[in-house]
């Protein structure tokens, strides 16, 4: 069993990713491979004074893998709530996580499939997002959403900051107090 299972290795997941392996958390990642970050050009991003966006999700699932986690390619058809946890089923395997965070961006058919609540999208093109409390918390209990699909800005730095967000409150909630990620300049 996983402490955290993340869908999708954008910015949003990406981000998430590091912030929960960092923590220690035994975390697994799904993608597809069909984020649209996959086909920006990016200037606007801190740290980054221009990046393609293959080169963002490669670096952003380098971090996290530095830092252990797992990464599968897979596309995951639905989340479903049970005695131990929550299942992630993909179209050949299932995973089971105390906690699934949902970063699928403009995506929300898997939503739609777990019976998580959603509501109209806020962004040009973006339909869909789920319905989710301002700490990313969905309708059905360990499940979380973060970046577009949660309702913020397609912007990269945005979405990645998202994760991040969401990442520190799962992390929080499974330690029982609030967690602080700081690293300290080594002289």
């Amino acid at each position: 069993m996983y402490d955290v299972i993340i869908i999708g290795a954008g910015p949003a997941g990406a981000s998430a990713a590091i912030f929960t392996a960092k923590a220690g958390k035994k975390t697994l990642v799904i993608d597809n491979d069909k984020g649209v970050t996959k086909r920006a050009w990016v200037e606007n991003h801190y740290g980054a004074p221009e990046i393609s966006g293959p080169d963002l999700v490669e670096t952003g699932k380098k971090q996290a893998a530095k830092h252990g986690a797992e990464f599968v390619n897979g596309t995951v058809t639905k989340i479903e709530k049970g005695e131990q946890g929550l299942s992630v089923l993909t179209e050949e395997q299932s995973y089971a996580a105390k906690h699934v965070i949902v970063a699928t961006g403009f995506s929300s058919e898997v939503a739609e499939a777990s019976g998580l609540a959603t509501k109209p999208g806020t962004e040009p093109r973006v339909k869909t997002i789920l319905d989710v409390d301002a700490a990313g918390r969905t309708n059905v209990e360990g499940v979380w959403a973060a970046g577009t699909i949660a309702g913020v800005s397609v912007h990269t730095i945005i979405t990645a900051g998202d994760g991040a967000k969401v990442a520190i409150n799962v992390i929080s909630e499974m330690n029982g107090e609030r967690y602080v990620d700081h690293d300290v300049l080594k002289v």
